[in-house]
């Protein structure tokens, strides 16, 4: 059974989860990695969920404040093995339910062209495309969406 652990980036099982990520994305992203790591730092990020199968984190997904009505799903992340699982889903509707908890009515993203399934993923969800937003204005391989949550 999966269960789902509210807690922060000082975790040490988000922290592992986060430097698979990176692994991949480096690999996925090429060149354009160093860009995009810069924007994905995790100290000091208060709203994290791990997903767990008894006491093995299966994957994660944080939030943080993007603007006065948003947060940004940031680290979303499931390891290979137990992808097509609905784990990435759940961590993400945790994300929402934190979100409206904490007063917000939007979540926004922004993922990478090269990530299909990340994109099956959000639109499956209900996100739609949104204009880059930030950092992310301009950039050839990003893709953005947001979901209003009320």
């Amino acid at each position: 059974m999966i269960n789902l652990k509210r807690t922060n980036s000082e975790d040490q099982a988000f922290i592992d989860l986060v430097k698979l990520l990176d692994n991949e994305l480096a690999a996925v992203d090429g060149e354009d990695h160093a860009f995009y790591s810069q924007f994905n730092k995790i100290t000091k990020i208060r709203h994290v969920v791990i997903a767990y199968d008894d006491e093995i984190p299966l994957g994660c997904g944080a939030i943080k404040v993007h603007r006065m009505d948003a947060m940004e799903i940031k680290r979303m992340y499931v390891t290979p093995e137990n992808r097509n699982k609905g784990i990435a889903s759940g961590i993400l509707k945790e994300l929402e339910k934190w979100t409206l908890e904490l007063l917000y009515d939007k979540c926004i993203l922004e993922t990478g062209k090269r990530q299909p399934d990340a994109i099956r993923l959000y639109t499956k969800s209900g996100y739609k495309p949104i204009p880059n937003y930030g950092q992310y204005i301009g950039v050839e391989n990003s893709v953005c969406f947001g979901k209003a949550l009320i």
